[in-house]
């Protein structure tokens, strides 16, 4: 499995025929756009288990990254500017 930080805009390749958008979106939500072929089916696991397709307990579910603690983001926030300064960089 492939996990990946994107930005509004940028977009996935799958093969030559898929492109997956990334749009935007919240915490909570996010929105992309999906381009293929009218032949693939796409559907979200949502609608699959509400039409039985798919079995909830047994099909994967996917939970959101936990949050980094104060402290870590405190840490990395230190680096960045330490960095930042070491390179010259004007703020």
């Amino acid at each position: 499995m492939l996990k990946l930080s994107v930005k509004p805009g940028e977009y996935l390749q799958i093969g030559e025929d898929v492109k997956v958008i990334f749009t935007g979106g919240s915490s909570n939500n996010l929105r992309v756009l999906v381009d293929a072929p009218k032949e693939l089916n796409i559907a979200r696991s949502r609608a699959l288990e509400k039409h039985g397709l798919v079995d909830k307990n047994e099909g994967r579910r996917y939970e959101r990254d936990r949050d980094l603690s104060i402290e870590a983001k405190e840490k990395i926030r230190a680096i960045i500017m330490e960095d930042k300064k070491k390179s010259g960089f004007d703020f």
